[in-house]
């Protein structure tokens, strides 16, 4: 089984940073892509950010404010945040295709998600 734990999010004035983590653990061959979506009340899950293959895609609502970064190592995707809007606030969860073996491609796998706040 493979388990995807987020951790970092937290209440944050507006204009603030935050930066969000995500672990995957267990039977894992490769990871080929982690990224971030996010979803508000009464709104659809969206697109945060993605990387893959060493490249990065954002939302266009982010550009310029998020960052992401992956640790291979560590099979770790971070989100680093900042001035951080009251539109950002949702529920971040965190998103993984993972390759189990030889015989399929990717599969993917989805955190809990970890609640992000903004404001005073």
């Amino acid at each position: 089984q493979v388990h995807l734990v987020e951790s970092g999010g937290g209440l944050v004035q507006p204009g603030g940073s935050l930066r969000l983590s995500c672990a995957a653990s267990g039977s894992i061959f490769s990871i080929t892509s982690m990224g971030w979506y996010r979803q508000a009340p009464g709104k659809e899950r969206e697109l945060v950010a993605i990387i893959s293959g060493g490249r990065s895609k954002y939302a266009d609502s982010v550009k310029g404010r998020f960052t992401i970064s992956r640790d291979n190592a560590k099979n770790t995707v971070y989100l680093e945040m900042s001035s951080l809007k009251p539109e950002d606030a949702a529920v971040y969860y965190c998103n993984a295709g993972i390759l189990r073996d030889f015989k399929a491609g990717p599969v993917d796998y989805w955190g809990q998600g970890t609640q992000v706040t903004v404001s005073s």
